[in-house]
């Protein structure tokens, strides 16, 4: 059986490069193709006038005309606020930033007039609208447009503000304008917000005010009292201890010159600090702690011609010397064991030596 040759067949490198041309030449047939249909096609077609009536004519021969748009032998013009965008009448967005530019100078304008009326008495609620134009045309950039771009600009900002702020016309037939309470707000300094806010809750706030100084002052009141009767027992004490000091002493054979009274005023003045001397209620009260207490006597004594109240402690009724008299018999029976049990250790210890003699 015979075989056909290798050279028959192309070889795997030989493929590829055919397969290559065959690639270009597809291309090259596809790119002649399509500039041929597009060399030979009709040009495209123009714009229906806009009073064209559709129903009457035949579409074929022309585009209807867009919206937003009006057309004229076969020419598209766009309205003003929008631009032709392949073949369509889009929204000019320079038109747009410009309206809120002026939506935001009327708010502006007319909340900050607001707010200085409610603040400071100086501005006026209701703006007329043709003053903020004239100051607009004048002042921004809407001195550079034309009449009809003027116009057109501001009839799209009216219909913001109107949808913004309040809007009037007077007897005088003049259109005025008013920011909104809750928009207004915003354009109050913050030192007129807060005084606001107090005269709406004056009401609370002196109440609350009162309660607390009130509060505060109870407080104190009540401090100070407790601190007053603390030192009048504590000068009550003093008294107390050194009256009955001093009846001691005077009963003592070593002090036998000494007086068992006290002068009440010298005492008053040695026992009070200098700032205290000039409140009397102070010492007045010690006095009444004095009256009720049995352990001291209150009379009257003529010294160097002039009577003196003195005060004089009751040394048979002192609890105090009772008790220091339990102590010196109770130290005088301790003493006379230690006596009596070192004679006995004594006299055993003598015992003991004679014997061992």
């Amino acid at each position: 059986m015979l075989e056909p040759p290798q050279s028959l067949f192309p070889s795997k490198g030989e493929f590829f490069t055919l397969l290559k041309v065959l690639l270009v030449a597809c291309a090259v047939a596809f790119t002649c193709n399509f500039l041929s249909k597009s060399l030979s096609s009709n040009p495209s077609k123009s714009f229906c006038d806009s009073n064209f009536n559709p129903i009457d004519s035949d579409l074929d021969i022309c585009e209807p005309c867009p919206i937003n748009g009006e057309c004229y032998q076969g020419k598209l013009q766009c309205n003003l606020g929008y631009k032709n965008q392949r073949n369509l009448c889009v929204e000019d967005g320079e038109i747009n930033e410009s309206t809120k530019k002026l939506v935001g100078y009327f708010e502006r304008k007319v909340c900050e007039s607001y707010a200085h009326n409610e603040c400071y008495g100086t501005g006026t609620i209701w703006v007329p609208e043709n003053d903020v134009w004239t100051e607009l045309r004048s002042n921004s950039f809407l001195s550079n447009l034309d009449e009809s771009a003027y116009n057109f600009l501001k009839g799209k900002a009216v219909e913001g503000v109107t949808e913004l702020l309040e809007k009037r016309t007077n007897s005088n037939g003049i259109d005025e304008l008013k920011c909104p309470e809750s928009v207004a707000k915003s354009y109050k300094p913050l030192t007129c917000r807060l005084h606001q806010w107090i005269l709406r809750h004056i009401l609370i706030i002196s109440s609350s005010c009162a309660m607390l100084v009130g509060s505060a002052m109870l407080r104190r009141r009540i401090q100070r009292k407790q601190c007053f009767s603390r030192r009048v027992e504590e000068l009550y004490d003093q008294v107390c201890d050194f009256l009955e000091e001093n009846a001691v002493a005077s009963n003592s054979a070593e002090t036998s010159n000494c007086e068992p009274w006290v002068i009440a005023s010298w005492l008053r003045d040695y026992l009070l600090l200098p700032r205290e001397r000039r409140d009397p209620l102070l010492w007045t009260k010690v006095e009444e702690l004095i009256k009720e207490d049995s352990r001291i006597d209150r009379y009257e004594k003529l010294l160097k011609g002039e009577k003196k109240v003195v005060w004089e402690w009751q040394v048979e009724g002192s609890l105090s010397l009772s008790k220091l008299k339990k102590q010196r018999e109770t130290q005088k029976k301790v003493r006379k064991s230690i006596d009596s049990s070192t004679s006995l250790q004594e006299y055993y210890n003598r015992r003991i030596a004679e014997t061992s003699s």
